[in-house]
């Protein structure tokens, strides 16, 4: 990967269904990359994917919920038969459970690290493999979180898996950028989207952004840069094994 930008690069997103990760594939859309949208909800991916076809991009679906972990290499495979090998992961599947640490039960506990630390460390494997085996300089963007860098309250699991995912990028960088992979990571900080739109009227929402340093929350926008940044060829080609925080300076307030 040396072109300057990410045209025809084959990218996969997960939990592209909404949120970020549905930001995610259409901005990699709109600079060209060929996308592979993976998710659970497979209806809103493929409603997604139609939008994104309407607007002149490739994109396909696969239906994939990395807590299955057998599931993870046959849908790399899928992706691979119908686009080619993926260049670009970004890892951005996650989940929460919010409850104080005496309160937390085994199941959320399990269920959050299934997910967002141990499917996301063997999704990364699965392309990364691929990308080993065929000689691909290739991206792996693990979307992390700033409750990673700075713990939450009553998010513990969330923080600890998030944590996890801070010192797997390392790692990653460290063993696979030998063969060319630049593994990264970014930590949004809060960000609007469709689960908090709700909560922010609420008299918790408007403590939490009376707690921000600038007294707002983030848009999905915000991350746009940074994302491609770390997708691109040449432009990134030194960055490896980085952390980024994108949260208006929350982790240094």
């Amino acid at each position: 990967m040396n072109d300057t930008d990410i045209s025809g690069r084959v990218a996969l997103v997960t939990g592209a269904s909404s949120g970020l990760g549905m930001r995610f594939a259409r901005v990699l859309a709109a600079s060209g990359a060929r996308l592979v949208l993976a998710a659970r909800r497979v209806d809103r991916l493929e409603a997604l994917a139609k939008e994104l076809r309407a607007d002149g991009a490739e994109a396909i679906t696969v239906a994939l919920d990395v807590a299955d972990i057998a599931s993870i290499p046959a849908a790399v495979a899928r992706a691979e038969q119908a686009m080619g090998p993926v260049e670009i992961l970004v890892n951005n599947a996650g989940i929460s459970r919010q409850a104080r640490l005496e309160e937390v039960t085994e199941a959320d506990y399990d269920a959050v690290m299934q997910t967002n630390l141990k499917g996301a460390f063997f999704m990364a494997q699965a392309v990364a493999r691929r990308m080993i085996a065929l000689q691909i300089e290739g991206r792996i963007v693990n979307i992390s979180s700033v409750a990673g860098i700075r713990v939450q309250g009553q998010l513990s699991t969330y923080s600890m898996s998030k944590a996890g995912m801070v010192a797997m990028t390392k790692s990653m960088a460290r063993e696979w950028g030998r063969h060319g992979i630049n593994t990264n990571a970014i930590c949004p900080g809060y960000i609007t989207t469709e689960i908090s739109a709700d909560f922010l009227p609420t008299p918790g929402g408007q403590k939490l952004l009376a707690s921000l340093p600038r007294r707002r929350m983030g848009e999905p926008r915000d991350l746009d840069g940074v994302l491609l940044l770390l997708c691109a060829g040449e432009p990134a080609r030194f960055l490896n094994g980085s952390i980024i925080t994108a949260d208006d300076g929350f982790s240094v307030w």
